[in-house]
């Protein structure tokens, strides 16, 4: 004889929980760059409402573990993404100046 738990039934999974572990997955695998910020940012937004839904009724939904762990690597892959770019960014600003010092000794 199988015992049902009849909360369990009427518990529904949260809305863009899977989503955003996706995203959070994707944003942290394509980290470095632009692509995994863009990502986890997008993951980190329509994870909002769905966690103010669990929020306000916790037993009524599943999928919060899903929700929380692909927050954790949205947040994981932004900052991977975010440090990526600043180092594209001072690596460009280097050569820049490189290249400005030796067009000044060429002109010496």
């Amino acid at each position: 004889m199988e015992v049902v738990n009849p909360q369990a039934e009427q518990k529904t999974m949260l809305p863009n929980s899977s989503a955003t572990l996706v995203l959070g997955i994707l944003s942290l695998v394509l980290g470095c760059g632009t692509l995994g910020l863009i990502l986890g940012i997008i993951g980190l937004v329509i994870s909002k409402e769905a966690k103010q839904m669990y929020d306000k009724n916790p037993d009524a939904y599943t999928g919060y573990g899903n929700l929380n762990a692909g927050r954790v690597l949205c947040i994981i892959g932004i900052v991977v993404g975010g440090a990526s770019l600043l180092i594209v960014i001072f690596w460009i600003v280097g050569i820049t100046a490189i290249l400005g010092t030796l067009a000044g000794f060429a002109a010496m």
